[in-house]
């Protein structure tokens, strides 16, 4: 059954993984997504872990469900190919900084004068109208830029990043999020639009959700900042086996707390009966909690708490997700056969549709492995994409080889 978004054309020039991944939930919605690269292919096939050239582990998590399409746009026959597949898409995306994209021709100005109603989406590391338009930024950068890197010092004395790609991440959902809304414009109205996605400013928006905190009254009632999350105490608590992560978050969940923990006398005492005095006597709080979590194991309190509505957790590591029972029981992790790399792990897809469900239906693409069908479908003669081949302007799977 089609996903969603099935017949909808995505022509995706984006490398990395900003614009890759949020192009795969396109894909993973049914939108045919064909991947625009050069001779040398997306960078990201050949950063990480890799079995053969060109396919690395990093590069199939963001590419599935596409297919691939090499062109160098050096050549014009190769500009004349991308400008026929420019008529027949419904939104062209790219990473380009404002100044390569004009110098590639591929402005919204002339991309919108071939296709009026094409949704066209241009994903930068700042806004293009700002002093930092034109600089290059990657994850670490945008970090350091946005204020979680200056958080971290709480916790280690010193700046330090997020071990996850979070700047890329959290911006590819406001790429695809923003897509789609201007598709829904675009069927309601003919009407297309640029659409822009800056990295650094959409995890600015997205850290100030609890932190803008006091900044958020003018003049200000206190400084940015919410205490509750910008301190040393909120993190896991030991157990007698591992670790755990739990907060009762309501008066109820406290109460319940303090009965199953057999610490009535907390609950008595005036610093910890009532939401306020808690929270201006929460290191002392966390301190004693401390104390009670590491008298028995995970699973010893787990079964306690399960009586309850508090929200409990063991800490998992990267290798216990492989194996969570609950991401088994909902056919979370999924197998798939590639032609090159064999059978391969993959999360599947969270969100689930009645109707028209998301599916991955198609492998990651060897680099130019749709070139030819692809050309095919933009109007090219079989002579003239012999043509683009023999000169270079496009490669095949067969001839592409990306350097190592």
């Amino acid at each position: 059954m089609p996903g969603p978004l099935s017949g909808v054309r995505v022509l995706d020039a984006s490398t990395i993984v900003l614009g890759p991944l949020a192009s795969q939930q396109l894909a993973d919605l049914g939108a045919d997504v064909i991947k625009i690269e050069t001779p040398a292919g997306d960078t990201l096939r050949r950063i990480g872990v890799t079995r053969n050239p060109g396919m690395s582990a990093y590069f199939l998590a963001c590419n599935r469900n596409k297919r691939s399409l090499v062109l160098n746009l050096k050549h014009a026959s190769a500009q004349a190919a991308l400008t026929a597949l420019i008529a027949r898409a419904d939104v062209f995306l790219h990473n380009f900084r404002p100044a390569t994209a004009e110098r590639l021709n591929l402005s919204y100005g002339r991309v919108r004068a071939e296709n009026p109603s094409i949704v066209y989406c241009a994903t930068y590391g700042y806004s293009a109208t700002g002093p930092y338009g034109d600089k290059p930024a990657y994850d670490d950068v945008v970090q350091a830029a946005s204020g979680f890197a200056a958080m971290q010092s709480v916790l280690t004395g010193a700046p330090r990043f997020v071990p996850s790609i979070i700047a890329d991440k959290t911006a590819s959902n406001a790429v695809a999020q923003a897509i789609l809304a201007a598709l829904v414009h675009k069927f309601r109205t003919g009407e297309g639009q640029a659409v822009e996605v800056p990295m650094f400013e959409t995890l600015v928006a997205w850290n100030m959700v609890e932190h803008l905190a006091g900044s958020t009254y003018v003049p200000p009632l206190g400084p940015p900042g919410l205490d509750r999350h910008i301190n040393n105490w909120r993190r896991p608590f030991q157990t007698k086996d591992g670790y755990l992560a739990i907060w009762p978050y309501e008066e109820a969940h406290w109460r319940d707390f303090f009965a199953i923990t057999g610490r009535q006398d907390l609950q008595a005492d005036p610093r910890y009966g009532e939401a306020k005095a808690r929270q201006q006597n929460i290191e002392n709080l966390f301190d004693e909690i401390a104390k009670i979590l590491v008298e028995r194991t995970n699973d010893e309190w787990m079964k306690a708490f399960a009586k309850t509505n508090i929200a409990v957790m063991p800490v998992s590591s990267l290798d216990d997700l492989l194996k969570d029972p609950h991401l088994e029981a909902t056919g979370f992790w999924q197998t798939i056969h590639h032609p090159t790399e064999g059978k391969l792990l993959m999360p599947g897809l969270p969100t689930r549709f009645s109707g028209t469900p998301a599916s991955i239906h198609r492998h990651q693409p060897l680099l130019g492995e749709h070139s030819r069908e692809i050309l095919k479908e933009a109007g090219l003669t079989d002579a003239a994409i012999a043509e683009m081949f023999a000169d270079g302007a496009a490669v095949e799977a067969a001839d592409a080889v990306p350097a190592s």
